[in-house]
């Protein structure tokens, strides 16, 4: 498996604000991307090694590099459920991300946009402008499909290719980036035509250090919760707790609140990394858990990897 990578930390410290330069490559050092909260909730960013435990399968490890991620550039991927039990939504979609890109995406931040159903589209690359980001979401949802897929071809008979759709993002755009990154999910969790499992989705994205935060959208059936719909709501809740990110229920939640606590938690975090005391290759699940010294703090971080 390609680990992620702190294979150098350039710490500098500027107007009391540390900054991290890094690259990536094949050796066993496990990077790590986490935030802090204490018990009322307020993002904490004063913490240093020391005030921190590394445990991978219980055991203490070592923390080889380690620094604080304040206000650094965003790259981020957002993808849109275009499929049938979204049609719904449509307008709630481009009405959320028109709030995003106008709130939270800044003049130093990148960001692709993906739409899919049964197909995987790449409706725009990496852009900083909010404005051409929303121009392209215009032109799909007007029935122009004419942009380029991601991922093999596959034949897909049905129309929600959900775990694909993050699967091909992480692992075909993110991947490949360095910085803080992070997908925002914008669906209902329900698939019925990806070539992925839950499973291969969540390892994806555990392997590459991108935290998943999923914005539900749920359409109910008079009101209650179908058994699909419950399906749906645990494997939002999933991928983003195993990753490292964050569930919304999008009904619930207006969307400024939302996203601004998300862009506070990419832009107010924490890198560690370490070598791992057992660094056998054996596809074994390696459990992670980062403990802090002080009781009330709560660490939101990745689970774990597989130690390919």
């Amino acid at each position: 498996m390609r680990i992620l990578v702190f294979a150098l930390l350039m710490l500098s410290s500027c107007f009391g604000q540390e900054t991290v330069q890094t690259f990536r490559a094949n050796t066993n050092l496990v990077n790590l991307a986490f935030t802090v909260r204490d018990s009322s909730g307020k993002l904490i960013d004063n913490l240093t090694k020391e005030d921190l435990e590394v445990l991978e399968d219980t055991v203490p490890q070592k923390i080889a590099f380690f620094s604080r991620s304040i206000d650094l550039p965003l790259t981020l991927g957002l993808i849109v459920d275009f499929s049938d039990s979204q049609q719904k939504f449509y307008k709630q979609h481009k009405h959320d991300l028109e709030v995003f890109l106008k709130d939270v995406l800044g003049p130093k931040d990148r960001a692709f946009l993906i739409c899919f159903g049964n197909h995987i589209r790449l409706v725009s690359d990496f852009e900083q402008s909010g404005k051409e980001l929303l121009d392209r979401l215009q032109k799909f949802d007007h029935g122009n499909f004419d942009f380029p897929e991601i991922g093999p071809p596959e034949d897909r008979e049905l129309g929600t290719a959900f775990y694909d759709s993050i699967y091909y993002s992480v692992t075909e755009k993110l991947a490949k980036e360095n910085g803080r990154r992070a997908l925002l999910v914008f669906s209902d969790g329900e698939d019925n035509s990806s070539s992925h499992d839950m499973l291969s989705t969540i390892e994806a994205a555990q392997a590459a250090d991108v935290p998943v935060f999923s914005i539900r959208y749920t359409q109910t059936a008079h009101g209650k919760l179908t058994a699909r719909n419950q399906y749906g709501i645990r494997v939002m809740d999933r991928i983003a707790k195993e990753t490292g990110g964050r569930h919304f229920d999008a009904k619930a939640i207006n969307p400024h609140t939302y996203l601004q606590e998300i862009a506070e938690e990419l832009r107010t975090s924490y890198e560690l990394a370490y070598y791992p005391s057992r660094p056998i290759k054996d596809d074994a699940f390696r459990k992670i858990l980062i403990q802090p010294r002080q009781s009330n703090l709560t660490i939101r971080a990745k689970t774990g990897y597989f130690s390919r």
